[in-house]
C-alpha cells in the first residue's frame, strides 16, 4: 500500500500578514469596559461626599450611607457588590446606578452648578449689570440686566466681581428683585433679593410613578374584576 503525502498548497504572500497579525484578546476589551464603568468622577462643591449624594437623590438611600462610606466605594461598586453590601431591593440599586451614570455625565439636580458652598449652604443674590451698547429708547440711559448668582456667604456687595459670575440654573427673578426657585430660603430684611439654598434630603429625587389599577401587567384583570363586580351589584 502506497501512502501519498498530502498536497501542500502555499498561500499567496499578500494573505500571510493578515493571518499572522495578532489581535488583543477579548478580556482586553472587557477590561476597558470595566475601567470605563468604574470611572470615579470628581466631587462638586454641593456634593462633597457620598453621604450628601445619597441624601440628595432621595428614596431613603441615606440609610445605606454606612455601607458606602467613601466616594470611591460609591462610584466603584458593581450591582453585585451593592447587593452584597445590603443595598436592597433591586429597584433601589438600579436607581442608584442610574444616578451614578447621570453624575458621571455632569447631569445634576438643583444646586449642581453652585461654586461657593459652605457646609451645605450657598448664598444667592440678585445682581444688575449694564448691557454693553444698549440704551433705553429715546434716552442715553444704559440698559441693565438682572440675574441670580452664587456668591460666597460672607461677601459684601462691593466685593462682588460680576464679570466672573454666571447665572444659577433653575432660579429666576419675580417682580423687581425677588428670587424664585426650588428649595430657596429668603434672607430676612433683603426683600427677596438674597436667599440661601441648603442641601436637603430628596432634592434630586426622581419620584416613582403611581400604579393605576394594579400596574401595567394587572390592569386588564383588575378592571375586568371591577366591571363584573359592578354588574353583579346591579342585578
Amino acid at each position: 500500500m502506497i501512502l501519498r503525502q498530502p498536497h501542500v498548497v502555499s498561500l499567496p504572500t499578500f494573505l500571510v500578514p493578515c493571518l499572522s497579525r495578532s489581535y488583543p484578546p477579548v478580556r482586553h476589551f472587557q477590561r476597558k469596559a470595566q475601567v470605563a464603568a468604574s470611572h470615579i468622577p470628581t466631587p462638586i462643591p454641593f456634593v462633597p461626599d457620598s453621604k450628601t449624594f445619597l441624601s440628595l437623590i432621595g428614596r431613603n438611600l441615606i440609610q445605606h450611607a454606612a455601607k458606602l462610606p467613601t466616594w470611591q466605594d460609591l462610584f466603584s461598586y458593581t450591582s453585585q457588590q451593592l447587593r452584597e453590601a445590603g443595598v436592597e431591593p433591586a429597584r433601589t440599586r438600579r436607581y442608584l446606578l442610574w444616578w451614578r451614570d447621570r453624575y458621571r455625565k455632569g447631569i445634576y439636580g438643583v444646586g449642581g452648578d453652585l461654586e461657593h458652598v459652605t457646609e451645605g449652604a450657598a448664598k444667592l443674590k440678585v445682581v444688575e449689570v449694564p448691557v454693553p451698547g444698549a440704551t433705553i429708547s429715546g434716552t442715553t440711559i444704559q440698559r441693565t440686566k438682572k440675574f441670580v448668582v452664587n456668591v460666597p456667604l460672607k461677601t459684601e456687595d462691593q466685593d462682588i466681581q460680576v464679570e466672573h459670575l454666571r447665572p444659577v440654573t433653575g432660579m429666576k427673578i419675580v417682580g423687581e428683585r425677588t428670587i424664585a426657585g426650588p428649595y430657596i430660603l429668603p434672607e430676612k430684611g433683603a426683600k427677596g433679593s438674597v436667599a440661601l439654598i441648603k442641601v436637603q434630603d430628596g432634592m434630586w429625587e426622581q419620584k416613582r410613578g403611581v400604579k393605576v389599577d394594579g400596574g401595567e401587567r394587572r390592569k386588564k384583570m383588575v378592571r375586568r374584576k371591577r366591571y363584573l363586580e359592578e354588574m353583579r351589584k346591579k342585578k
